[in-house]
């Protein structure tokens, strides 16, 4: 007999518990403590229509609870992110999270002994009437596509970013122009949108 997968297992115990609020912690235990607990939650919500709500959703529930408001599921809906769109995305966005500006396999400040994995994200969700189109996806981090970015600081104004580099070291600063040819290397070829 094969055992369940992931999903299923958090599905099980999110019926077990439908009306209870659920912390993430229960979440990744349910799951067999998978690494793509988060990701298996999101599809259980948004592809296949079970209404689990988040903070984001309910201003009683914080961060890293989760509460299966009813057994029944709405109709659900498909993501069709092809492997090129999500590479395309990826590189534009200089392969960096568009919300807090981490980068794949930067130290995770929740987690420091894991690295932090880029997904793509919707700017504005399907589930509200979004599309799987290159302009309305980013690249976000775990943690930023999970909503905790709510517990980090805000993204630096251009101010506050070039002061920042002006009171930098020199070796410091050439550091930040290196990063930022490398970056913009492919770009200078391309028509700017």
């Amino acid at each position: 007999m094969r055992s369940k997968g992931s999903k299923q297992l958090i599905l099980d115990f999110l019926l077990q518990n439908a009306g209870r609020i659920i912390t993430s912690r229960e979440l990744q235990e349910a799951s067999g403590w998978k690494a793509e607990w988060a990701r298996r939650l999101r599809e259980l919500r948004d592809e296949e229509g079970w209404p689990i709500l988040s903070h984001k959703d309910r201003a009683d529930l914080k961060p890293g609870e989760y509460l299966l408001e009813s057994t029944k599921r709405k109709p659900a809906f498909q993501r069709a992110i092809s492997k090129e769109t999500r590479s395309r995305v990826l590189e534009r966005n200089g392969y960096t999270c568009q919300m807090c500006g981490a980068a794949a396999g930067d130290q995770d400040p929740f987690n420091p002994a894991r690295t932090l994995r880029l997904t793509i994200g919707h700017i504005f969700d399907k589930s509200k009437g979004g599309d799987d189109s290159p302009g309305n996806l980013r690249a976000v981090c775990s943690n930023c596509n999970e909503g905790l970015q709510n517990t980090s600081p805000p993204k630096a104004s251009l101010v506050h970013l070039l002061s920042q580099i002006r009171r930098a070291t020199i070796d410091d600063q050439k550091s930040v122009l290196d990063w930022l040819l490398k970056k913009f290397k492919s770009v200078g070829s391309q028509p700017r949108k």
